[in-house]
């Protein structure tokens, strides 16, 4: 939901970068969970004295965590993200996905030409060939436009994919799976 920066204030606030793009409801929590982004500690539930968007800082929240009431105890906070569980995740409108659930999907590369039923109960020249496995999803800045790209590992390297809706043609998050149709060309602009 959002990583921490650094201490704000002399009573113990923290101001945290926004990463959820449902920012007003972190104002209506009462309790949430920090932890550390690699995942080398177990996530510590934290009650909420208070929580507002920052109005100086665009792209921010402060927190106020009950019983941190000092600077040096704010800063302890520092890099640390703040979490909530799966259950507690905003239901997301058809064709709208987390990041999370993107990330670790194998990408196969489909073909542009409908399958034809032949005497042969499966063709390898129309099955769908492993490209790789999605690693992360790149956004575009604030300032500019375009489409979010995965980043695919492949055995050749970095794949960028970008994640439009004529080029990802099925996306499965249960099934860890996405179906990609490339442009032509697209390999060749990724260097190996």
């Amino acid at each position: 939901m959002a990583r921490i920066l650094r201490a704000r204030g002399n009573k113990g606030e923290v101001a945290a970068e926004l990463l959820t793009d449902f920012p007003q409801r972190l104002t209506t929590l009462q309790e949430v969970f920090v932890g550390d982004p690699n995942g080398n500690s177990e996530p510590r539930r934290m009650a909420l004295k208070s929580c507002w968007l920052s109005q100086n800082h665009r792209g921010q929240v402060v927190f106020h965590f009950q019983d941190v009431n000092s600077i040096s105890e704010a800063e302890t906070f520092r890099g640390l993200e703040v979490l909530l569980p799966f259950e507690q995740r905003v239901i997301l409108p058809a064709g709208q996905y987390f990041v999370s659930e993107l990330i670790g999907c194998s990408v196969f590369e489909t073909s542009a030409t409908p399958l034809v039923v032949s005497s042969s109960p499966c063709s390898l020249a129309e099955a769908p060939v492993l490209l790789g496995t999605v690693r992360d999803v790149q956004f575009p800045g604030e300032e500019t436009v375009g489409t979010p790209l995965l980043e695919v590992e492949t055995s050749q390297g970095e794949l960028l994919i970008p994640l439009a809706a004529d080029i990802c043609t099925k996306i499965d998050p249960v099934a860890r799976r996405i179906d990609v149709l490339l442009p032509e060309g697209l390999q060749d602009l990724n260097p190996a």
